[in-house]
């Protein structure tokens, strides 16, 4: 059978089957959805703010900042790598002044109704332009966070369940996490290494892995207003040295607690660290620098291929999504049309000969359909991701594929759906291919049922 056979026959399968939210079995007479101002206010609102290590010494100043996708202002992925290494020129001599770096993390929310309560997940893509001493291109870590007893109004009732986040290729699921609180949002608080490379025959902080903080802000905060050294605490570890930290521009609120500019050609040289990893530097001395908020549909068409995903990735990894409506603008004008779309996704990166570094972009990566197993320890890089949700191998706690819930078996392991989603419960089971949590059923993405799927609509303003 045809892909675009078992596409139709997916979606015949669809519609013969039983409206179901999460928890309910039926949609619900009182479903309700938020609003697009209100979705971007609860990005905004647990936005993360990130205490960063640097290495910018001997000719690397800025190269720790985040970044955004077209920085350079060229409209070409490919070259990322590459121009990020004269951001020392920009930092240093005033070069490039077309350039915008403009810090961004890239977001997603999942809005969906369970029990009678709107729950959210909501998805930041952390941005850098190279990693590993510049032999690595796009280096994405996420952040996931999960709200439960949403009303609407951010910092009104709901409470925070779990956040997921990214160390290497493992994924550390906790409870308990710390936030940063501030009058306009509860912000995760995370610590990034830099981009330096393993230095070392032990395992070291590298590679912009993130780490949760595990000081509470009230001691942070009691720390920014000292004099002593810059660093925080950090899972599965200790102190940890902090030359930046990049804070949400949206959050007035957390941008003046912390007294954080962006970076522009004038302000380059005072944003820069400027030392290295092992430099100890006091708080006064941190550089504080505000990042804006994305979306993840703005990357999603580049990969498409009906558009130029040439300019950007190579046809060597590709992923298959069958969407049931388009991609779409903040204006909703459609981006990426319904039907079986195909992807590409490996890295394509025009300083290497071979044009690529092995990497694949998001449509590629598990955690983009929440079908990653959960890890508690950050101690050991496993490297292994075994829960095999793609493949209908994944059962969620009520022992349902994610073909089981989208009532298309035929998609394992040949597409994806569009729709396909796992969230977790924030505990971690240990079992092979089982996770604690559930695949999203049915059509609960839909306003009937009090849903949406913000994986593929943008919301915030591009800012050309």
């Amino acid at each position: 059978m045809s892909k675009v056979v078992r596409g139709l026959v997916a979606v015949l399968l669809l519609v013969a089957a039983p409206l179901a939210v999460p928890g309910v079995g039926g949609a619900s007479a009182a479903a309700w959805t938020l609003s697009a101002a209100q979705r971007q206010a609860y990005l905004s609102h647990y936005a993360p703010v990130i205490f960063k290590r640097g290495d910018e010494s001997s000719g690397r100043e800025g190269t720790d900042w985040l970044s955004n996708y077209d920085f350079d202002r060229d409209g070409n992925f490919s070259n990322n790598r590459v121009n990020w290494r004269e951001v020392n020129r920009y930092t240093l001599a005033g070069a490039h002044p077309d350039w915008r770096i403009r810090p961004t993390l890239y977001t997603a929310l999942i809005e969906y109704t369970s029990g009678g309560t709107k729950d959210l997940v909501l998805i930041y893509h952390v941005y850098n332009a190279a990693d590993k001493d510049f032999k690595d291109i796009h280096d994405w870590e996420r952040v996931e966070i999960v709200l439960h007893g949403v009303t609407g109004d951010p910092g009104t009732g709901e409470t925070p369940v779990y956040a997921t986040i990214t160390d290497h290729k493992d994924h550390v699921m906790r409870r308990g996490v710390n936030f940063m609180t501030a009058p306009t949002g509860k912000h995760l608080m995370l610590w990034q290494a830099d981009g330096s490379d393993l230095d070392s025959v032990t395992v070291n902080r590298h590679g912009h892995e993130l780490r949760f903080v595990t000081d509470s802000w009230a001691t942070v905060a009691s720390r920014v207003e000292g004099t002593g050294t810059a660093e925080v605490d950090i899972n599965n570890d200790s102190d940890k040295n902090v030359h930046y930290v990049f804070v949400p521009e949206r959050s007035t609120g957390a941008v003046a607690a912390l007294r954080a500019g962006a970076v522009t050609p004038a302000t380059a040289h005072d944003l820069a660290s400027k030392v290295d990893d092992d430099t100890e530097v006091p708080w006064r001395a941190t550089k504080r620098v505000t990042y804006e908020l994305q979306d993840l549909a703005d990357i999603v068409p580049t990969h498409w291929q009906h558009a130029a995903w040439a300019t950007h990735w190579l046809s060597d990894e590709s992923s298959d999504v069958l969407l049931e409506s388009p991609v779409t603008s903040e204006s909703g004008a459609a981006e990426v049309t319904a039907g079986l779309q195909r992807f590409y996704t490996a890295s394509r990166d025009s300083g290497q000969s071979d044009l690529t570094d092995g990497r694949e972009g998001i449509l590629s990566k598990s955690w983009f359909y929440g079908a990653y197993s959960g890890e508690e320890n950050a101690d050991t890089i496993s490297g292994s991701d075994d829960f095999g949700g793609y493949q209908g191998f994944g059962l969620d706690s009520q022992g349902r594929s994610r073909g089981a819930a989208s009532g298309d078996p035929a998609s394992h392991g040949a597409y994806w759906r569009q729709h396909d989603f796992f969230v977790h419960t924030g505990v971690v089971d240990t079992a092979e291919r089982r996770e604690a949590g559930t695949w999203l059923t049915g059509q609960w993405y839909t306003a009937a049922n009090g849903g949406f799927d913000g994986r593929w609509v943008q919301l915030f303003d591009d800012r050309p």
